[in-house]
């Protein structure tokens, strides 16, 4: 049976990631840290903390490899605009986003913001699930830790 004191600590090992709001890479050292401190108390601990830990990792790596797509899209734009410039004495760079660049970077961008509110919701469904005594299994997660 478990004890309160395990479901409150796998609940706030998953409500952890919010300190991504706080400091760089908080969603993923703050459920590795009240993790690591706390697996060896309890099976349950454990295992809702490898799941946290997962999931924080693997969405980190996808919000990286969508950002990275961005990048193309800004540095054509700079380029773009640079090969029409004629008169390199009197040049006056006004930084101009085409249509093309612009719905790749909001498109990306979207992208990216739908992936945070997804998590957002993942994240307060996998805490409610461990106060009620469950093991949430995060959908897309790639397997780090075992």
């Amino acid at each position: 049976m478990l004890t309160q004191r395990e479901k409150n600590t796998a609940f706030l090992t998953h409500l952890s990631s919010f300190f991504s709001f706080v400091f760089p890479f908080g969603s993923i050292l703050g459920p590795l840290i009240l993790w690591s401190v706390n697996k060896d108390r309890s099976a349950y601990v454990d295992e809702n903390g490898v799941e946290a830990v997962n999931f924080n990792i693997s969405y980190v790596l996808y919000v990286t490899i969508l950002g990275m797509f961005m990048f193309p899209f800004a540095i054509g734009s700079f380029f773009n605009h640079l090969r029409h410039v004629d008169d390199f004495d009197h040049f006056d760079f006004h930084f101009h986003w085409g249509f093309d660049n612009l719905f790749g970077i909001l498109s990306i961008g979207s992208l990216i913001a739908v992936l945070s509110f997804i998590k957002f919701i993942l994240v307060i469904v996998a805490a409610i699930k461990a106060s009620r005594g469950e093991v949430y299994r995060y959908p897309l997660t790639i397997k780090f830790i075992k």
